[in-house]
């Protein structure tokens, strides 16, 4: 059965990276600030074969500081109609390579750069939204991969619950159930 759950897990995930209007395909991101953790939701763009997850934000984004300073963070997802909660514990890294920040860049469509291409860095205050001016020759466009060390799978259901959770072992996961 554990075997099964996984699977389910590796399939949402995938769905949620490649399907518009899945679920997962906007997650909870949670970092730490000064020892605080911190909130915000991200959009799942990949899920790697390794189990790994990615998402873009603008390198000079809070989360991108947070993550140099400590790279522990975990990942919320929430299924509605399925009642179908994963939580990733797990380190992130700023995926660096000029080839892949390249290929990818050039995959996204022209009105979604913009959000990675502000002259000034997200979160600066400014007076009204048409005060915002956009790079036309650069950008600041980054990719974060998650890669996590441990995914806890909360299903709701009756007559009961199921509650599991993974461990990565390796490139192996080892399931153990829980009390939900």
């Amino acid at each position: 059965m554990q075997r099964l759950i996984f699977q389910q897990i590796k399939n949402e995930l995938v769905n949620g990276s490649i399907k518009r209007g899945h679920p997962f395909k906007y997650f909870t991101l949670g970092s730490i600030k000064a020892g605080n953790p911190v909130l915000r939701t991200v959009v799942l763009r990949q899920m790697l074969q390794n189990m790994n997850i990615v998402f873009y934000t603008d390198k000079r984004s809070n989360k991108v500081n947070q993550i140099l300073e400590n790279n522990s963070v975990s990942a919320l997802f929430y299924h509605p109609r399925k009642l179908l909660q994963l939580q990733l514990e797990g380190t992130a890294r700023i995926i660096s390579d000029p080839e892949v920040l390249s290929r990818i860049w050039n995959s996204i469509p022209a009105s979604s750069q913009k959000d990675y291409s502000t002259s000034s860095a997200p979160g600066t205050s400014i007076k009204s939204p048409e005060e915002i001016e956009y790079l036309t020759t650069d950008n600041y466009f980054c990719m974060v991969e998650i890669v996590p060390h441990t995914i806890e799978y909360l299903r709701l259901k009756r007559p009961n619950h199921i509650r599991v959770k993974f461990v990565r072992e390796n490139e192996d996961w080892r399931g153990q159930f829980l009390v939900p």
